[in-house]
């Protein structure tokens, strides 16, 4: 299992691979969004042109039925009521009068005269489609496809009038498979006005909701229901949808996808291979003597003593260039390699500095420790042995964990607890940025607490964060531990902290890091702060 393991990571990790992989994602979800744009753009110039033609509908049914009323108003207003030369010379006008009244009809019982004696004539038999209290509604009346035959009809007593399909198909061109629905009898029935048959069914209730979309898209037809206010019908206008048309833009935009896409993949490619190569440079780097360590002194605000100081790993390229810490310490941890830096720095620091630590009992170094080696109990091991070699007492090396290493406390308190019991100091590193509670510190193998540089910036100033550190300071008195202040620059800084109760400072007032001769000759010599950083003169 482990060796399959090895080879999935090793293939996984490949630059061209994660690179193919980036692409291949970025350019699916780029597309699929350009496909979304250009899916909602093509339903929007959909719905636009349904709107448009729906209102153009509207607009011809309002002027057709409002001349069709008028026109029977007046032949209702006429005495005529019979059917001789005289009523059919009235129809004939009332046809001239009214420019959408294309055939207009008397009937009784006996008799139908109408403005077009020879044509067929209307069909006068059937049943209203809608009666109201003073007009009846007749909807396509023929099914002949001959636009000069009627389409809408109205009647009022014995008077009928009629429009044909061509005054409404003058003013919007139906496509193929469209048609112009009047929807009746509770929503249970259509008649086409204009155009084919359609299949119809109820789909909701009756009357449709005035807050619906007005446009239904289904995946074969667009369904546009035209507002209207009488509750007794509905006009529909349903369009085939024949293919989704994609719109120039999409075009546009796949494009764009694609090439983001593959600068997506080279520049994962590019950060592949550039952390495999300092992964790489990194290994060289400790095989090649290129890491050294430095030591950031500690001081007491009070006496203004060295007391001891921070191992500091630093990575030196053979061009003379420094790479941050922040850039291939949280590497080292991800692939392990951090371990064998830990006791890189243990193993230099008591090589350089054993002799200085025998001779300054009173001395101390303290050495960062890794989430790793705060969960097992393998620096201690470690450490026994090196103590043993060099023959430096335990209290004079502590290690330093930070509140984000604690991913187990229970682990952690063991394995700390350990290293106390044989005589090391514990600190914990950048106080107040993880999520170490008050709680926690009660039961925590602690000796001393370290304030993170930024509460330190803060103080005496307006920021949020400006009581930050007086506030650890208090914490750390009530539980009886040292407080060490990092990144000190400043006079009035180490000032109001020496009032506030902090013994001990690091930070540039004092002096920068040092390396180990720099920092022997601190000691040896008993230098003092004057008027100048300490390193100034190392």
């Amino acid at each position: 299992m482990t060796a399959a393991q090895d080879a999935f990571r090793s293939w996984f990790y490949r630059p061209w691979f994660l690179a193919m992989l980036a692409a291949a994602l970025s350019a699916s979800l780029l597309m699929a969004g350009s496909y979304f744009v250009a899916i909602q753009q093509v339903e929007q110039n959909e719905s636009r042109e349904m709107n448009a033609q729906g209102e153009r509908f509207l607009a011809r049914l309002e002027q057709l039925f409002g001349q069709l009323r008028e026109s029977l108003d007046d032949l209702e207003a006429q005495p005529l009521r019979t059917c001789n030369d005289e009523m059919i010379a009235t129809l004939q006008q009332v046809s001239f009068n009214y420019r959408f009244v294309y055939e207009a009809a008397y009937m009784d019982a006996t008799r139908i005269c109408s403005n077009r004696p020879r044509q067929e004539g209307l069909s006068l038999l059937r049943p209203p489609d809608i009666k109201g209290p003073t007009y009846s509604y007749w909807l396509n009346t023929t099914t002949e496809p001959d636009e000069n035959r009627a389409a809408l009809m109205l009647g009022r007593g014995n008077f009928r009038v009629a429009t044909s399909r061509g005054h409404l198909t003058d003013m919007v061109d139906l496509s193929p498979g469209s048609s112009l629905l009047v929807v009746l009898d509770q929503g249970t029935r259509a008649i086409p006005v204009l155009g084919v048959s359609q299949v119809w069914s109820l789909t909701e209730q009756w009357p449709p909701s005035k807050t619906r979309d007005a446009l239904q898209v289904t995946p074969t037809r667009l369904i546009y229901r035209m507002p209207t206010d009488n509750p007794e019908f509905q006009l529909v206008l349903i369009s085939p949808r024949v293919g989704t048309h994609i719109p120039p833009v999409w075009w546009w935009l796949l494009s764009a996808s694609l090439v983001l896409a593959a600068c997506v993949g080279f520049l994962v490619f590019l950060l592949v291979r550039q952390r495999q190569s300092l992964d790489a440079e990194l290994t060289g780097a400790i095989r090649r003597g290129e890491l050294q360590v430095l030591y950031q002194p500690i001081f007491d605000l009070d006496s203004r003593n060295c007391v001891g100081a921070e191992a500091l790993l630093r990575w030196r390229r053979p061009d003379g260039t420094l790479t941050s810490p922040d850039l291939f310490i949280p590497m080292a941890e991800n692939t392990g390699q951090i371990r064998q830096m830990t006791d890189f720095v243990l193993q230099r620091l008591l090589e350089q500095l054993g002799q200085l630590l025998r001779s300054n009992p009173q001395l101390y170094i303290s050495v960062n420790l890794a989430a790793c080696d705060v969960m097992v109990p393998r620096i201690g091991q470690v450490m026994a042995r090196l103590l043993t070699l060099h023959r430096v007492a335990a209290k004079q090396i502590a290690f330093e964990v930070t509140e984000r290493g604690l991913i187990d406390v229970v682990v952690a308190r063991e394995n700390l607890q350990a290293l106390r019991d044989v005589g090391h100091q514990v600190l914990i590193d950048d106080f107040g940025t993880g999520y170490c509670s008050l709680a926690y510190l009660q039961t925590l193998p602690v000796d001393c607490l370290k304030i993170d540089k930024a509460f330190i910036d803060a103080l005496g100033h307006d920021a949020a964060s400006s009581g930050v550190a007086p506030h650890i300071i208090h914490m750390a008195q009530s539980l009886h531990l040292k407080v060490i202040a990092e990144g000190i620059e400043y006079e009035s800084q180490a000032a109001l902290l020496s009032s506030e109760g902090v013994k001990f400072g690091q930070g540039w007032l004092f002096a920068h890091a040092l390396s180990a001769v720099q920092f022997i000759e601190l000691i040896t010599r008993g230098r003092r702060l004057a008027n100048r950083r300490l390193d100034d003169e190392a």
